[in-house]
């Protein structure tokens, strides 16, 4: 009898076990601390919530993240995170608006530089003649290049330092120099390849059968103004949005029109110029090419100017390769058993002349970098405030 009344029913031990099978394991009591702990360098360092939401994005935290930590967004968890940190035992300050990048005059005037002196050699090189013209172009190339380097060493197009900025820019600049290069002489060089030549070096005269491109290249310098501004355009109103918006998805909306109108605008001026070049040189305008060629590099520089090197690097290496494989090609067409490589070339020469060569470079490489800025520029990390004077 006592050993009946003193064993459980089943149906008892069976409620008690379901009961403890639906009670879950509690996690901790305050998830935002053990973010706090891992993130902590970052948030000491921030000088406002928003860095702290921008270095988050980065980490790869969303508003979807944001909400297991009972917050609506990656914003709000910022504010938290932000006003956690110990700081001297001082009340948290104020969020203050971004700061805004300021027109400045000394990259106002190292952009316009390089279309200044671009249009000095240019002028030279037809007012010139004989042994003075070879020694014209060397300094000329010289002084146009020191104008380059400084203009992107300031302002909206300057690229933040790093410890491996030098031997990445190394490659990106061997790879920029030869698509300007090949804008230059590259068409001339192309045509003349596969219609059996060179028989001589380019000499700049306009009978030449090497001619130089010397109205795209002028138009490419003169447009170094248009992409500092484009680029100031592009941070500034950025800046202001994110300012304003309260999640991150809401910010990628805003951030999208400014990027694409940066561009559209970029291109509008460049083409304004190759026609002002082309008239004024009496040289054909080369708008396929040139317009290609002057949207990567303004894509990959926006994208370096906002610590993205990679693909930049990886897009014109790609462009200058295939520019150079094109006369290669051609030229190796003409060994004994090898025609079919210079095949796919004089077609392309024959159809649609020596500029598609290019235009189809750089057209490519530059809708792959336009769809990665438009996934990468437009998040609130790449225009975050990095402490660096603007």
């Amino acid at each position: 009898m006592a050993s009946a009344q003193e064993a459980p029913s089943p149906s008892r031990t069976a409620v008690d076990a379901a009961s403890r099978t639906a009670t879950p394991r509690r996690g901790p009591a305050d998830p935002v601390k053990a973010l706090l702990h891992r993130h902590r360098d970052l948030c000491e360092r921030a000088v406002d919530p928003l860095e702290i939401a921008a270095g988050l994005e980065a980490h790869g935290v969303t508003d979807r993240t944001a909400a297991r930590f009972r917050h609506r967004d990656v914003f709000s968890l910022a504010e938290e995170l932000y006003a956690r940190v110990p700081r001297d035992g001082e009340p948290a300050p104020a969020a203050e608006p971004l700061p805004t990048p300021r027109v400045r005059a000394d990259w106002v005037l190292l952009s316009l530089l390089p279309g200044a002196l671009g249009t000095a050699v240019v002028a030279g090189l037809h007012l010139t003649h004989g042994r003075v013209r070879p020694l014209l172009v060397v300094v000329g190339l010289f002084m146009v290049s020191l104008a380059v380097r400084a203009a992107l060493r300031r302002g909206p197009l300057r690229a933040p330092l790093g410890t491996r900025a030098w031997r990445a820019a190394a490659g990106t600049r061997a790879c920029t120099l030869w698509l300007l290069g090949y804008a230059v002489l590259g068409d001339g060089l192309l045509r003349s390849v596969v219609e059996g030549g060179p028989d001589s070096l380019p000499t700049g005269a306009a009978d030449d059968p090497w001619p130089l491109a010397t109205a795209p290249a002028l138009a490419l310098l003169l447009a170094c103004a248009p992409a500092a501004w484009c680029a100031h355009l592009l941070t500034a109103g950025a800046r202001r949005r994110l300012a304003r918006c309260r999640g991150l998805d809401e910010f990628t909306a805003a951030a999208q029109p400014l990027l694409w109108g940066a561009f559209a605008l970029f291109l509008g001026a460049l083409a304004a110029l190759l026609t002002l070049c082309g008239g004024l040189l009496h040289e054909p305008a080369a708008y396929p090419q040139t317009l290609t060629l002057g949207a990567l590099l303004l894509l990959a520089r926006l994208l370096t100017a906002h610590r993205r090197r990679y693909a930049p690097a990886l897009a014109l290496a790609a462009a200058a390769m295939t520019e150079a494989a094109a006369p290669a090609l051609a030229l190796a067409g003409r060994l004994p058993g090898c025609a079919f490589l210079a095949t796919p070339v004089d077609t392309l020469v024959d159809k649609w002349g020596p500029g598609s060569v290019p235009a189809l470079a750089c057209g490519t490489a530059a809708l792959v970098l336009l769809l990665h800025a438009t996934r990468t520029l437009t998040r609130a990390s790449a225009h975050a405030p990095t402490g660096a004077p603007e």
